[in-house]
């Protein structure tokens, strides 16, 4: 009987801290939803009003016309799209190297590039501005581009070397001898097994680039260059200080994180299980 109980309790206590953390995050991605509906003479009322009625979608069309978001999109989306492809083939490249090439102080290096890990990014901001500066790209995409190829690369490597490490070396054997070469391997053989690794990782540099804020915020100084992250912050600096259309606010920030709630839920299986084998295989 007592140990009934126990397991009773620990069953209560397990899905009441999962119901907790869930709400944690839940709670107020619903109230952004929630807010984005309201009228204006509905967003201070008290008690909160969770669900609108009648909810205003005019808002967000209202919204997306105050400033050009659409400029903003594209050059999110010019980003994003770019720095991701740039990040997952040089961090495959590395990794395809670490795991499956024999050379002397492989496993050094290795471990040399797992420490930058523990670097701080203010370590190397400074220093990262004053090359750009020097070249010249200060204002340009270039610095969020080109720059971002190594920005997570070290969290990167490591995963599609776990999953590279799964992968037989009888592959290559049988596809050396029916005379294909080390490229040919790398991307006919090796990349299409390492899909759920390529998936996660890919998930994962597009959430990091479509909400970096600090380094648009240190390199891009034109309107013309924001992306939509610096462009809300934008938009709040324009709203009137005295009456602040939060509304209007939670409208471009719903529709900011559709893309990568879209994201997720189409490549959820890939992406956990893509997690799951680069952090236990090896």
């Amino acid at each position: 009987m007592n140990r009934k109980l126990s397991d009773l309790i620990k069953g209560f206590l397990t899905y009441f801290l999962l119901t907790l953390g869930a709400a944690v995050i839940v709670v107020p991605l619903f109230w952004m939803v929630s807010t984005s509906l309201k009228g204006s003479d509905a967003l201070f009322t008290y008690p909160p009003d969770w669900i609108p009625r009648p909810p205003v979608w005019r808002n967000y069309v209202d919204a997306w016309r105050m400033l050009p978001f659409g400029r903003f999109l594209l050059n999110t989306l010019f980003i994003t799209v770019l720095a991701m492809a740039a990040e997952l083939l040089t961090t495959s490249l590395v990794a395809f190297g670490f795991a499956r090439f024999q050379f002397r102080g492989r496993d050094t290096l290795f471990f040399i590039l797992l420490c930058t890990m523990m670097l701080p990014g203010v370590v190397t901001m400074i220093p990262s501005f004053m090359i750009w500066a020097r070249l010249k790209q200060v204002d340009t995409f270039v610095p969020l581009t080109v720059g971002a190829w190594f920005a997570w690369g070290p969290a990167y490597i490591f995963m599609m070397r776990q999953f590279f490490l799964t992968i037989p070396r009888e592959m290559e054997e049988a596809a050396i001898i029916d005379g294909a070469n080390i490229v040919q391997i790398y991307w006919h053989i090796m990349l299409p097994l390492i899909r759920p690794a390529l998936l996660a990782i890919g998930v994962l540099a597009f959430q990091g680039n479509w909400n970096n804020f600090q380094s648009p915020l240190i390199y891009l100084h034109s309107t013309d260059h924001f992306p939509l992250i610096l462009g809300l912050k934008f938009f709040e600096q324009s709203l009137s200080k005295e009456a602040p259309m939060w509304n209007y606010m939670m409208a471009i920030s719903v529709l900011m994180a559709l893309p990568i709630l879209g994201l997720f839920f189409a490549a959820q299986r890939y992406f956990i299980e893509g997690l799951n084998v680069g952090a236990t295989k090896g």
